[in-house]
């Protein structure tokens, strides 16, 4: 069962830990929250689910003035440039168990989060207070750094604070000075699925990702038998994609474009776009897709001209 609001704020009262409670409208961004709790004091909270390649999740907690890269991020983490994106709106409801724009700290209370991994700003040290979600964004709670670890000690977790904003060479005699954060016990599944292997004419195995170089192979090198290859009719066979794989290649390409288009719209590129915004983010998800979908047409097409050689 997932935690609510109610029994984590019962929680945090249990364990005596000081906190100031503020209900409000929901928001769902750190701009919105400021209009109702940004005259108290404390520093704003900016918190992003991430996920990698390997579909392993990061929560990232910071200060709301922080700037995060995530390209020098998935570095220090040792994941390479682009390594890191935000998690699907799917898998933050499945995982930590709490809607759209209540991602926070306190989420990793639930069971289904022990392996997501949690980076704190440093910054938080130095505030007096700091705002969050208590897994819901209809209210902000305050509390200190210490308060904050008290929690999450109490659930087993080692507090962790990086400086978020550092950018420290990675290469081959400075490996990366966050790689010891990257979940090693989580379940690890491959971005897109792959093909078993398949036999080309000669019986030999050839793997789904060497299938280009075959076909390229059969079509300029004329097979011994072309006399009877000319005589027998060539059948047009569909690329032979399981119903299963296809399905998961399409979930894949939805996933990341739920995700691009979660992290396009935020109230600053609101006003910088203003009435253009549509047109902005639309771009923004063709650039970052095209790739994609350029790999799987590609895919699609070579498995075709593999099968009807194969056939012939």
């Amino acid at each position: 069962m997932a935690y609510s609001k109610d029994q984590l704020l019962a929680r945090l009262k249990e364990l005596q830990i000081e906190f100031s409670q503020y209900e409000h409208p929901v928001v769902l961004t750190v701009e919105a929250q400021a209009k109702y709790v940004g005259n108290l004091g404390g520093a704003l909270s900016k918190n992003l689910f991430l996920k990698d390649k390997k579909h392993r999740y990061y929560v990232v907690s910071a200060l709301a003035d922080t700037k995060v890269d995530l390209k020098v991020l998935s570095q220090r983490l040792g994941l390479g440039k682009g390594g890191l994106r935000m998690a699907a709106e799917e898998a933050l409801v499945e995982i930590l168990k709490v809607p759209l724009g209540c991602v926070t700290p306190f989420a990793v209370v639930n069971e289904s989060a022990r392996h997501v991994s949690l980076l704190l700003d440093q910054g938080f040290k130095a505030q007096e207070y700091c705002f969050f979600h208590p897994l819901s964004n209809d209210m902000s709670i305050s509390l200190n750094a210490h308060c904050l670890d008290k929690f999450l000690k109490s659930i087993g977790r080692d507090p962790s604070y990086v400086d978020l904003e550092a950018n420290p060479p990675v290469g081959k005699d400075q490996p990366p000075d966050l790689a010891a954060f990257v979940p090693s016990d989580a379940p690890i599944l491959s971005d897109l699925p792959v093909k078993a292997p398949t036999q080309d004419s000669t019986g030999k195995h050839v793997s789904a990702a060497s299938n280009s170089a075959v076909v390229a192979a059969k079509a300029i090198k004329p097979s011994g038998n072309a006399q009877n290859v000319k005589e027998k009719p060539v059948n047009t066979v569909q690329p032979s994609i399981p119903a299963a794989d296809a399905g998961n290649f399409v979930e894949e390409l939805l996933d990341r474009a739920s995700a691009l288009l979660l992290s396009e719209i935020s109230e600053d590129s609101i006003k910088q776009h203003s009435g253009q915004l549509g047109a902005e983010v639309a771009n923004n998800i063709k650039k970052c897709l095209r790739e994609d979908l350029k790999n799987l047409a590609v895919l699609a097409i070579n498995l075709s001209v593999f099968e009807v050689i194969c056939d012939a």
